[in-house]
């Protein structure tokens, strides 16, 4: 069994408690300590501690409000977990808005209690990795420092364009809208042997086809009827440096021989010119297409194609780096609130578990903005296309056995809600389960009764 990552400090004054909860926790492969008391736990706790806290509320002494209370002085972002009998849930609701990460009501189920500590490991990781982050990034002097993320795909991106970095060779980025193409560009730049040149964006699909050729080349003066000055193009201007060709399949097919041609010989001609000039620069091409496909189509030059598709990386999309969404989302907020100088908001157990289970259509761009939207306070504007089990499209076929496993629960809840004419009471007893789980699940998977 993989033991999980970080502690548990279980605090509460009933010893029968304390150690069914012990043997709960261990029983999964998690580290756990128990405390009777308060003031037992607070002198083990420290501000880069990895782990969480669950405490009872009503104890001799310093009572649970008031631990919440003295953690919040010595690690602020330490998630706090509040254990409630039924008549203390205005008190935990209060503990809430004074920072509790989340409240459980007693008697609690085992495979709950589970899911809300490693919910809230899963938060104290990500807040230590970010602090790490922010305190390492400030000079952004690492590769570590741009592409953000632990995940498998991650890591390997990073190692592929750090080797890429360094070899004088044209490159191309393929990958979605959104996954970040244009920051891998500026990553093979800074962090290569041409740092010291220019980086020249020119996205292909935002220029007029009539205009693309004079932005590329530059323009000699008189070379048509607006062209009062010369003009010096983006390829001069990466003289030493780097030229990023952004949507290239746009490019059009009478512009794209001649860019051949400045690649293969590393000389241009001004548009109205009729001398040769040489251009030491390198090219990094992007394009959200298969090219393969356009050639096939006629769409996109073969020649051009195969001088490109030399060195290719794949950028992969945010729903393959799922193990990073969360330290990316994380990130994003810490830089809005300095952006907007706010305090970065704490996202609920229900908003992360949404979050984690949405296909991000959009990829690193959308949850860069749903980051802007939650510091600002503004509604949230996800896609329709959400992840499987909150769209509703029962027929789609899921990928990966968690989400086949959710999926098939997710219809389980469903029959039994039809089968009990939606009374949730009936519903939970049918199940099996608590009233409160069965709603906490249906709210995961977007469930109406």
């Amino acid at each position: 069994m993989m033991i999980p990552i970080g502690e548990i400090f279980l605090v509460d004054d009933e010893e029968e408690i304390r150690i069914a909860s012990r043997q709960t926790f261990e029983l999964e492969g998690y580290a756990v300590r128990t405390f009777a008391s308060a003031a037992e736990v607070l002198p083990h706790i420290s501000p880069d501690w990895l782990g969480v806290v669950i405490t009872d509320v009503k104890m001799p002494g310093m009572d649970g409000l008031e631990l919440l209370s003295a953690i919040r002085k010595v690690a602020p972002d330490l998630p706090v977990v509040i254990q409630t009998g039924h008549g203390d849930v205005p008190m935990a609701l209060k503990a809430m808005h004074e920072g509790a990460y989340d409240f459980i009501e007693k008697p609690v189920p085992p495979e709950y209690l589970i899911d809300v500590a490693k919910r809230a490991l899963e938060t104290r990781r990500l807040n230590l990795e970010n602090r790490s982050l922010k305190a390492r990034l400030g000079s952004e002097t690492d590769i570590e420092s741009r592409i953000i993320g632990q995940s498998p795909v991650a890591r390997e991106l990073r190692r592929t364009i750090s080797a890429l970095s360094l070899i004088d060779v044209d490159v191309l980025l393929i990958g979605e809208t959104g996954v970040g193409k244009e920051l891998a560009a500026h990553c093979l730049h800074d962090f290569g042997n041409r740092k010291a040149g220019s980086f020249v964006p020119l996205n292909c699909g935002a220029i007029p086809p009539n205009l693309v050729e004079s932005e590329l080349f530059g323009h000699e003066r008189g070379a048509f009827t607006s062209a009062s000055t010369r003009r010096i193009g983006k390829i001069e201007q990466a003289q030493g440096g780097t030229l990023f060709l952004d949507e290239i399949e746009s490019m059009p097919l009478s512009v794209q021989v001649k860019v051949l041609r400045a690649l293969q010989e590393r000389t241009i001609e001004r548009v109205g010119g009729n001398r040769l000039i040489s251009v030491d620069f390198r090219v990094i091409a992007a394009t959200k297409i298969n090219l393969r496909d356009a050639v096939g189509r006629g769409e996109f030059r073969e020649d051009l194609f195969y001088r490109l598709n030399v060195a290719r990386v794949a950028i992969p999309p945010l729903r393959e780096r799922t193990g990073d969404i969360m330290l990316l989302l994380h990130w994003f907020l810490m830089k809005m609130a300095e952006r907007f100088h706010t305090q970065a908001p704490t996202l609920d157990p229900k908003t992360t578990s949404r979050f984690e289970d949405y296909a991000w259509p959009g990829n690193i761009r959308e949850l860069r903005n749903v980051a802007q939207q939650l510091v600002l306070g503004l509604p949230l504007d996800l896609a329709e296309t959400e992840a499987p089990l909150a769209s509703g499209q029962d027929d789609a076929v899921p990928s990966g056995l968690d989400c086949q496993v959710q999926l098939y629960e997710k219809k389980l809840i469903e029959k039994a809600l039809e089968r009990n004419g939606g009374s949730m009471t009936k519903t939970a007893q049918d199940l099996d389960i608590p009233r409160k789980r069965l709603y906490l699940r249906m709210q995961k998977f977007g469930i109406q009764k």
